[in-house]
């Protein structure tokens, strides 16, 4: 396992991604396809779009945007393009 910055039960998600995560939620910055698909609650896409590591720790992601982030940001395309323009 490499170096998580986010534990969910037996999966995380790694430090490099976390980066993306915070500049979206803090400053309004559109993350990458894979994150898209995470935060539109797009599975397909998300699946389709993961690398290796990010598809194994899926389930860590959900956790995240589940119990961490903030429940206006994520869930929906619409939800994420208002969170958007908010900045």
């Amino acid at each position: 396992m490499s170096e998580d910055a986010y534990q969910f039960r037996d999966w995380y998600i790694p430090e490099r991604m976390m980066g993306a995560i915070d500049r979206y939620i803090d400053q309004g910055i559109r993350p990458g396809h894979f994150l898209t698909g995470v935060i539109c609650n797009d599975l397909k896409e998300a699946l389709s779009r993961a690398d290796e590591e990010n598809l194994v720790n899926l389930p860590a992601y959900l956790g995240y945007f589940c119990n961490e982030a903030p429940s206006a940001c994520w869930g929906s395309e619409e939800k994420m393009k208002a969170w958007l323009a908010r900045f």
